[in-house]
């Protein structure tokens, strides 16, 4: 089996939606992915069907703990999600910097 580190893999589904991945963008990839429907998703995630579309449609912001439970939930790293988070707080506050983690020492 291939691996790809985090950075090619957020190129390459990029390089497919043509557009910067968002944390909504790849929770909506991942229940897609799944073949899940938002009401199933939003269940195993803990929350409503609406805020699950609007997590996904990027109307909604979550915090970078949120962001956190959800990864363990759907059996991803943490710290993806978490950077997607931040990079999109970043974002719509229009801070032209990238967001890259590094574990605590």
């Amino acid at each position: 089996m291939i691996t790809k580190s985090s950075a090619e893999s957020i190129e390459f589904l990029e390089n497919i939606i043509n557009e910067k991945l968002t944390l909504g963008g790849f929770i909506l990839a991942i229940r897609q992915g799944e073949e899940l429907s938002q009401v199933k998703f939003a269940e195993m995630l803990g929350m409503s069907r609406q805020m699950l579309c609007d997590i996904e449609h990027n109307r909604k912001n979550i915090s970078p703990k949120k962001a956190a439970e959800y990864a363990e939930t759907l059996g991803y790293s943490p710290k993806q999600f978490i950077r997607l988070c931040l990079q999109d707080m970043l974002n719509r506050d229009g801070i032209k910097l990238s967001v890259d983690l590094a574990d605590a020492a």
